[in-house]
């Protein structure tokens, strides 16, 4: 019998309609101090006598990720969704729950599942388990998390390792579907791969088929990377059990990256270290928020505004 998944519709439109993009926030414990660093905290402002103070790094990065949230142009009209680490969704923003503080701005909040990568094999390097996952997925949704977020990596095409890849993400997302999650499958290509071309068209191909295997009541996102071929998705634009399609930025500077994205329909940002570049945390707030605000209008009108469309 075929499962059958329900879902807030007017969620869902505001998912697959609505202007904006997707901020990822989600840099985790092996991203944190490369996302500090970036901001301006060397690995000194949390360690003592040689050792990481992991609690002081996270308040740190969650200081930076507040002032993020809480700027005057961190809002719905340009940000449709923003991208959790779990430690995030435990906090708070303003005395509210993090996903509560984005749900009450308007702004979908998503929930990154996955627990890194493993070593590469067959020119992949596939999500390591998680072991928790009901647990996590059950406190997701108390905590109000409107979808998750998993990451894997393409690094070379490699046929075995690309359908492993996109197995490992839709036996996944069967099961997010069930907490009634809407799960954003990312199987990100390296973007200096010189074969990448061919390992995209063997992903959408294989995407395609399992979308299609899908019951027509689950709804799913996908993050890719910009693709070589523009429109190479364009064929699940209408697709209803794709809410949305999702860009990440990949390693392309933030402006490379939205002059690539400009010339690709339907799809949106998702981008994080490109929408906080260029954020110190010496700044002082008017230069803080001019910096973030400028971001997010570049980000933002390359989602919305196509080159030809």
């Amino acid at each position: 019998m075929e499962a059958t998944y329900k879902f807030d519709p007017a969620l869902i439109k505001r998912a697959g309609e609505g202007r904006g993009f997707v901020a990822a926030l989600d840099q985790s414990g092996g991203s944190t101090p490369k996302a500090l660093a970036a901001y301006g905290i060397g690995e000194s402002a949390y360690t003592v006598n040689g050792v990481r103070d992991a609690r002081k790094m996270f308040d740190l990065v969650h200081e930076m990720r507040t002032r993020v949230l809480t700027s005057p142009s961190f809002t719905s009209e340009k940000i449709l969704g923003a991208i959790l680490f779990e430690e995030t969704m435990e906090r708070e923003v303003e005395g509210k729950e993090t996903p509560a503080y984005l749900s009450a701005k308007g702004i979908l909040p998503f929930l990154k599942i996955d627990k890194g990568l493993l070593p590469p094999e067959h020119g992949v390097r596939l999500m390591k388990d998680i072991p928790d996952l009901n647990e996590l997925l059950d406190r997701a949704v108390e905590k109000g998390i409107f979808g998750t977020k998993m990451r894997s990596v393409i690094d070379r095409f490699d046929e075995e390792g690309i359908v492993q890849v996109v197995d490992q993400q839709f036996e996944l997302a069967e099961r997010i579907l069930a907490h009634g999650l809407v799960p954003i499958i990312e199987p990100e290509t390296t973007i200096s791969s010189p074969d990448r071309a061919a390992s995209e068209h063997l992903l959408h191909h294989l995407i395609f088929e399992r979308v299609l295997r899908l019951p027509e009541s689950a709804r799913i996102m996908l993050k890719i990377s910009i693709p070589v071929d523009s429109t190479l998705y364009e064929d699940l634009l209408d697709e209803p059990r794709v809410v949305r399609i999702l860009a990440l930025s990949g390693g392309y500077s933030r402006e490379e990256a939205c002059r690539l994205l400009r010339k690709c329909p339907g799809m949106i940002a998702s981008f994080s270290r490109a929408l906080l570049d260029g954020l110190r945390a010496s700044q002082d707030d008017e230069a803080f928020e001019k910096a973030l605000s400028s971001s997010i209008d570049l980000i933002y009108d390359a989602s919305m505004n196509k080159e030809g469309y």
